[in-house]
């Protein structure tokens, strides 16, 4: 049963992640919405950002289908995650993610934050828990609580703020493309739906 699931989930990813988008088919205000304060970028690359939270259980069940995506995304296409600080008690995790950015290992350990949270039910919400858990996973843990409390982290803390007030957040998981578009899967009514509008903007910005 377990193998027809992950064989069924797997085709219909393919088939969301291929099939053709048309301009017809979203609508701004309903599906996305432009921003009040649209930031700039490089002709060169669109941005695309996915604002998540670790704790939030619908950031979760999006990863399977952002990280499918992310195997398919255009050459122009950057892909940035913001780990988003919407109460004092989330930047325990934005602080977890930059601090093992900087450490260059957040991508081997990453989905496995999310499982221990929500498949495991892990409470890592402070940094006790956060450095134990990275630890177990083989990161150095004075490295780790270094670069949590670090200057470097703060700045970026802050920067995230500024980005989802600019980008006037109502939850996540929500993402930005190219600095001028706004959707989020409330807006899309499913991750399938999510995942071609992403494409669609991405494509817009193309033209």
């Amino acid at each position: 049963m377990r193998k027809l699931f992950v064989t069924m989930f797997l085709i219909v990813s393919a088939a969301v992640l291929t099939s053709p988008v048309h301009a017809a088919d979203f609508k701004e205000g309903v599906h996305y919405r432009m921003l009040a304060q649209q930031s700039s970028y490089s002709d060169k690359k669109i941005e695309v950002q996915e604002f998540f939270w670790y704790g939030c259980p619908h950031c979760y069940t999006f990863e399977p289908f952002i990280n499918a995506w992310k195997k398919t995304k255009p050459a122009n296409v950057e892909f940035v995650r913001v780990p988003t600080v919407f109460r004092p008690d989330w930047e325990a995790h934005a602080r977890a993610y930059y601090a093992l950015s900087n450490m260059n290992v957040i991508e081997e350990i990453h989905g496995k934050i999310f499982a221990a949270i929500h498949k495991d039910k892990k409470r890592l919400n402070k940094l006790e828990t956060l450095a134990d858990f990275v630890e177990k996973n083989g990161i150095n843990k004075d490295k780790f609580i270094s670069e949590y409390n670090s200057f470097a982290v703060d700045g970026l803390v802050r920067k995230v703020k500024k980005k989802q007030s600019v980008a006037e957040l109502k939850g996540v998981p929500s993402v930005v493309v190219s600095g001028k578009y706004l959707t989020s899967g409330s807006m899309a009514g499913s991750y399938e739906n999510l995942i071609k509008i992403i494409n669609y903007l991405i494509e817009k910005e193309s033209k």
